[in-house]
């Protein structure tokens, strides 16, 4: 399932260096890192993890020091949540947060998914069924793979045919029954959230969209209130309220005619255009804004976004998009190939292979480049 993707079709703004150097600053690509997995997703609000193996190199490269296996044991160790939090979109939010933040997004999720669900011929009476015939085999159970919970639909009545199943299992997850557990092999697997992350309380809708509000414009700064309202799915009218509640802590700024806001701390200077990064497809650089011009030159964004809402992986350097990669996992090596580069130089190419070298040390594989 992939979500709507608002890659721009009228007029862009021009690319914006000052722009990218904040966000490669305020999202800790460039500049300083976190410790730990909960600290990157906490900063974040929540984190894009659609794509689950680029999700996990999403939070790593974001870490001073990490591997994959110590993203997927923070999963396990439940510190960090992979549920729906927001529109469509799968998502990392830090356990003691996913209950406000499904609260605060999930009522918004659900109202923008009816039309669909009338295509699909889902009623209420179908969660409803769902909910009971779901809880029930998690209380014997306590882990289920996405085939195994279609079983138990199917068993009790309720048709996952097409998709079906999975716009359903996301609605128990939007209405806090269920979330992500840990991985059954390469399956991925439906846990009860109230047993796997227990005894943690919401918030008042205020006090969440403050504090929701604050945490998008400090992590993804500059940004736009109408990039907000689409990486939140909340109204326009919430983000303003939200915005008002926080303004004295963020700053304003007038770029390119067009109003940003930010946290009031500046990247050292020269500290944040050094070298390349490559990172995943759907990554907050470039899923948290519905305006991307000022990192994304328009004639790579049918690269970028070369199948509908999947966003490709993206090479960065200096703060701009200039190019995409792909990545093809081998027993004991990972092939990596740059695609799209546009009249790269030498320092440009000798700046990916360092990245691809980084992307391998978090694999715990060599790197062969394609």
């Amino acid at each position: 399932m992939t979500e709507h993707d608002p890659l721009q079709t009228k007029a862009y703004v021009p690319l914006n260096p000052l722009i990218a150097r904040q966000r490669m600053h305020h999202q800790h690509i460039r500049g300083e890192k976190f410790e730990t997995p909960h600290d990157v997703v906490s900063a974040m609000g929540f984190l894009q993890a659609q794509d689950y193996l680029g999700s996990l190199w999403a939070v790593g490269l974001r870490m001073k020091r990490s591997s994959e296996k110590s993203i997927e044991l923070a999963l396990a160790e439940r510190s960090i949540v992979r549920t729906w939090p927001s529109r469509s979109t799968l998502g990392y939010t830090a356990a003691e947060d996913v209950r406000w933040v499904l609260d605060l997004l999930a009522p918004r999720a659900i109202a923008a998914r009816q039309g669909r669900y009338r295509q699909l011929e889902l009623i209420e009476e179908d969660f409803r069924v769902s909910s009971r015939l779901i809880e029930v085999a998690l209380n014997m159970k306590h882990q289920l793979t996405r085939q195994e919970s279609f079983q138990v639909l199917e068993r009790g009545g309720v048709s996952t045919e097409g998709q079906r199943g999975i716009h359903i299992l996301s609605h128990l997850a939007f209405q806090k029954l269920i979330c992500f557990g840990p991985r059954s092999g390469k399956q991925q697997t439906f846990v009860l959230l109230d047993e796997w992350v227990p005894d943690l309380k919401s918030k008042p809708r205020s006090e969440g969209l403050s504090e929701l509000t604050l945490r998008f414009f400090t992590s993804h700064g500059p940004a736009t209130l109408k990039d907000f309202a689409w990486w939140s799915g909340l109204t326009l009218a919430d983000v303003k309220t939200g915005l008002e509640d926080v303004r004295s802590r963020l700053i304003e700024e007038t770029i390119d005619g067009k109003e940003y806001w930010m946290a009031a701390v500046e990247p050292e200077p020269g500290t944040m255009n050094e070298g390349a990064v490559l990172l995943p497809g759907f990554d907050e650089y470039l899923v948290g804004y519905t305006d991307r011009s000022a990192v994304l030159d328009p004639e790579l964004a049918r690269h970028v976004n070369a199948n509908g809402g999947m966003l490709n992986p993206i090479i960065v350097i200096d703060g701009l998009v200039k190019g995409t990669w792909t990545r093809k996992l081998k027993k004991d090596a990972v092939e990596v190939e740059a695609k799209c580069l546009k009249d790269p130089d030498g320092k440009e190419l000798a700046a990916f292979e360092l990245a691809a070298e980084k992307y391998g040390e978090f694999l715990g594989l060599k790197v062969r480049r394609r």
